[in-house]
């Protein structure tokens, strides 16, 4: 599995402009509010699941998003979600519970993850993530973030969960 320092690597290689910050470890969305306020972009909150046909999920969305699991599974096409074991988000993302991260997706080498992306994140400026732990956070442009996902040949699904419609992806710079 790859590491931060890996995955920073990895930035650095495809010229991903990137800004990472070192901080005490931060668990669940709304803790470390101190710590967000002192860093610009949109904050998020990622959701590693699974659905009861054993596909898996990555939902990455701005922290404030509100994801109903129970009406989300017609929309992305998946059966009923719940979250996945923390071995399956080890095996596959690289990382444990509380340092779920869209750059995890470095580590889906086999591409098993589906990439479920909140419209609103994918419309922000800058995008803040744990670079695989959760004692960091790195941020990069919208730019940077497309190139990473390019880069991995990850092409998300793009989700407005206000209306809870999938978004086409010319639509979302």
């Amino acid at each position: 599995m790859k590491t931060r320092a890996d995955l920073l690597a990895f930035l650095d290689a495809h010229a991903i402009a990137h800004r990472t910050v070192d901080h005490p470890a931060v668990f669940r969305v709304g803790e470390g509010e101190e710590i967000k306020a002192g860093l610009p972009g949109a904050h998020t909150k990622n959701l590693f699941l699974k659905d009861a046909k054993d596909r898996l999920w990555l939902i990455s969305a701005a922290d404030r998003t509100v994801i109903d699991l129970k009406r989300l599974p017609p929309v992305i096409g998946s059966a009923r979600l719940s979250f996945g074991r923390e071995d399956l988000m080890v095996e596959t993302l690289g990382v444990t519970p509380g340092s779920v991260t869209a750059l995890g997706l470095l580590n889906d080498v086999a591409r098993r993850v589906t990439f479920v992306l909140d419209h609103a994140l994918a419309k922000a400026p800058i995008v803040n993530f744990h670079p695989l732990t959760n004692t960091a956070t790195t941020a990069l442009d919208q730019s940077g973030f497309q190139a990473f996902l390019a880069a991995l040949g990850v092409v998300p699904l793009v989700v407005d969960f206000e209306t809870l419609q999938v978004v086409e992806a010319q639509t979302i710079r």
